[in-house]
């Protein structure tokens, strides 16, 4: 599992013109699922979403994780980001999960985020043609892999 995080101000997504999900300020979090992708990496994921320290401190550190400031949590899957991208001019998406899988997946980390997170946690509309759009902060974008 892989996600791209970034710290927003704000963030939303969008499927035919209409608004499907949005925050304030939080984490926007592109997921992507691979074959293979259970429970221990759906918790890892979970835990790392809410818990990786992004926001700053009184000091202006990046001390503070999501959980700390109870900001909103924007998921919305993207099978783009499981592509196997080392050669070649085209993408293969062999190494990302089949989109059954995927959904399920995808809804088991989006219920353990709203579980254990107080604040918001919005998603987008699995397998449909969304537009997000969104302010990062800082800028502030990582790389997570569970």
């Amino acid at each position: 599992m892989i996600s791209l995080i970034q710290r927003v101000s704000r963030a939303c997504v969008a499927v035919e013109d209409e608004t499907v999900g949005a925050i304030g300020p939080g984490l926007l979090a592109l997921v992507g699922i691979e074959p293979g992708d259970g429970d221990v990496q759906i918790e890892r994921m979970a835990q790392r979403l809410l818990g990786y320290r992004v926001f700053s401190d009184e000091a202006g550190r990046m001390n503070r994780a999501l959980a700390d400031t109870g900001g909103g949590l924007l998921l919305v899957s993207q099978f783009t980001l499981a592509a196997d991208t080392r050669s070649g001019m085209r993408p293969g998406f062999s190494t990302a999960a089949a989109p059954d899988e995927a959904a399920a997946t995808f809804a088991r980390l989006v219920g353990i985020c709203r579980e254990k997170h107080a604040g918001e946690v919005e998603t987008g509309r699995f397998g449909a043609h969304m537009e997000i759009s969104l302010v990062n902060d800082g800028p502030v974008t990582f790389l997570l892999k569970a």
